[in-house]
């Protein structure tokens, strides 16, 4: 790249570059999104183009290529505005290949199935773990909570399956979690005091979105419902590349789970 943000030579080179923001947004609507990332590392312009507007036809068309139908038809995706959103959001779902055996990622791409299998504590991570910067993301229960029902974050030393019906997530030194069952933290193992901290904190009611709000800079994990502040649920986490993750018990119960971005203060 030149002085002052001009593009260079090499591939790019010649007038493709000075093509009008209107026939670049074409071009690039035709894009995956590794080219789409290289792309905006050419030039100001080219930058400008593909981040400029998240609502435009480059990132219109990457969602319709990369999201199914039903999560860009239904309200999975009601609380990002943008395409370019969607599609991050899509990039920091569910992983199909780090979940227990008995759970599947449902078509929508967000959805996790537990399906009915006795005696078993099954959980799944995300794709994308967070070793820095203030994330935040959606969770919500389909389905019955069965007697154990827990949201939080893991490292990749956690387990994802185990024996019996048990508070997976926060069994170990690995991860953190809220069991919405009985309002209790858990960690290490051991029960972290009840959460919210106040007296008759309400249960959660099936289908209702919890924000979990993760601050790797405080290395603080926090929670919000119905955009209610409910306060840090855990401080002092290690710094390591920690990763949304639930875990539940229930024979068909449905746990979606979808990346926000950076969380909105206030």
């Amino acid at each position: 790249m030149a002085a002052g943000g001009g593009c260079g030579g090499g591939a790019v080179g010649g007038a493709g570059w000075r093509l009008p923001g209107r026939v670049l947004e074409l071009v690039f609507s035709y894009l995956e999104l590794r080219e789409l990332r290289s792309c905006a590392l050419v030039c100001r312009l080219w930058h400008h183009v593909l981040h400029g507007d998240e609502n435009s036809e480059v990132w219109r068309s990457l969602a319709a290529r990369s999201l199914a139908e039903e999560a860009l038809r239904t309200d999975i995706l009601c609380n990002v505005p943008t395409y370019k959103g969607k599609v991050r959001a899509f990039q920091h779902a569910f992983s199909t290949n780090d979940c227990s055996r008995n759970v599947y990622i449902k078509k929508n791409g967000f959805t996790l199935h537990r399906n009915p299998i006795a005696q078993s504590t099954d959980g799944a991570r995300t794709k994308i773990g967070f070793s820095e910067g203030r994330h935040a993301w959606e969770v919500w229960w389909e389905g019955p909570l069965g007697t154990v029902a827990v949201i939080g974050i893991a490292t990749k030393r956690a387990p994802m399956q185990c024996q019996g019906y048990v508070a997976l997530l926060g069994s170990d030194d690995q991860s953190w979690g809220w069991n919405l069952v009985d309002n209790n933290l858990l960690h290490n193992g051991e029960v972290n005091g009840s959460f919210p901290q106040c007296n008759n904190a309400p249960k959660y009611q099936i289908g209702e979105r919890i924000r979990v709000i993760l601050d790797m800079e405080d290395k603080t994990l926090a929670f919000e419902r119905g955009y209610e502040f409910l306060g840090v649920a855990f401080r002092g986490l290690p710094k390591a590349c920690l990763y949304p993750a639930v875990s539940a018990v229930y024979g068909n119960t449905e746990v979606t789970l979808v990346y926000l971005g950076k969380p909105l203060d206030g």
